[in-house]
């Protein structure tokens, strides 16, 4: 193929290549990791425990893990997302599950 001219001089290897090249990036969408379909949820920040990587947060429902409004000790991952939050702060978060646990990804306030 001669990008120049776009004129394609072999056409069983151009759609060899094209086919190829969709099914890889195929594979890759079907393969993203959980936090990038995760969808944001909203909750209070009740307990932080800072040595251990851990925030109790009460929140409402987190539709990426089928899991009702509850109370729960969660992972922070990385433990630096717990800087800057408080017992009390209103979040938005993300969270996954990762080797049989929840861990949250990613902590944003929410003005008051």
């Amino acid at each position: 193929m001669n990008i120049n001219s776009m004129t394609v001089t072999n056409p069983t290897v151009f759609l060899k290549k094209s086919l190829l090249t969709l099914l890889l990036l195929t594979a890759a969408a079907l393969t993203l990791p959980t936090a990038a379909l995760a969808q944001m949820a909203e909750g209070e920040v009740r307990r932080i425990d800072a040595a251990n990587n851990k925030v109790t947060i009460r929140h409402g429902e987190i539709k990426n893990l089928d899991m009702p409004p509850m109370s729960m000790v969660i992972v922070a991952k990385p433990a630096s997302i717990l800087k800057g939050v408080q017992v009390g702060d209103k979040i938005r978060f993300t969270a996954i599950e990762e080797n049989s646990q929840y861990v949250v990804t990613k902590i944003e306030k929410v003005a008051p």
